[in-house]
């Protein structure tokens, strides 16, 4: 299933039911409630029900006991929320915690993944932020935060200097924002040669592409970030349970 197909409020209701969870409300070994129950608790349809709990039981935090329902296992050792994600960790970590320059800061035209992500015109404008991360003193990964002209406006997004907090923290106390979700693809493609060169690619290296829209919790978009990986020096590592 394409992330850009699933519905806000599945990644909601993922959140609310792990929030209550860690906060004792669904406490381990205790009953979730059923699907009927959440959907009229929710206002929400049956398949949105059925997607946020069938990932919430890939994750750890539930298990299902066949004629019984579902069961609350609690906090995943090793839970999402825990993994190092290249997208939310920009959204997230300062600028000045890792070292780099700003190579774009303006408006220009929206390329058309990234239009359907902040569910933009085609060929409508945006502002755009590239930055160039650097690893151990080598060019790293290349990092695009994509903002609509009404929110990027009256914030510090066109500085060349590193922000002293994360973007989502910005934009809260600049615009009164607030992320609530992030949804995240992750894609392999070839760079274009001026991708190549900033990072310092061998011929015939592909990257990893991962991208993320980031949604309030009324579903809008608020902005989309691209995150791009030499295949030759990054591996995404997953965890997951099984049986």
């Amino acid at each position: 299933m394409s992330l850009e197909s699933v519905p806000p409020k599945y990644a909601q209701l993922v959140q609310t039911l792990q929030r209550r969870i860690e906060s004792g409300d669904y406490p381990p070994g205790s009953l979730l409630p059923s699907e009927n129950q959440l959907i009229a608790e929710f206002g929400v349809s049956r398949p949105t029900v059925v997607a946020a709990l069938r990932v919430l039981r890939e994750q750890g935090w539930i298990e299902s006991q066949q004629g019984k329902g579902r069961f609350v296992r609690g906090r995943p050792a090793r839970s999402d929320a825990e993994r190092p994600r290249p997208g939310r960790a920009y959204l997230t970590e300062p600028e000045t915690a890792t070292t780099g320059e700003v190579v774009e800061a303006g408006v220009t035209a929206v390329p058309n993944r990234i239009a359907a992500l902040l569910e933009n015109e085609p060929e409508g404008k945006a502002f755009v932020r590239r930055r160039l991360v650097r690893r151990d003193g080598e060019p790293g990964e290349l990092v695009a935060l994509w903002v609509p002209l009404e929110i990027a406006q009256g914030t510090d997004l066109t500085s060349a200097e590193p922000l002293p907090q994360g973007i989502g923290e910005h934009l809260r106390s600049r615009k009164g924002v607030r992320f609530d979700h992030v949804m995240e693809q992750i894609t392999a493609r070839m760079p274009s040669t001026a991708e190549a060169k900033r990072l310092g690619m061998g011929k015939g290296v592909p990257l990893l592409a991962v991208y993320g829209v980031v949604r309030d919790a009324a579903g809008a978009a608020l902005c989309a970030v691209e995150v791009l990986l030499p295949a030759d020096r990054h591996e995404l590592e997953d965890a997951y349970p099984v049986g």
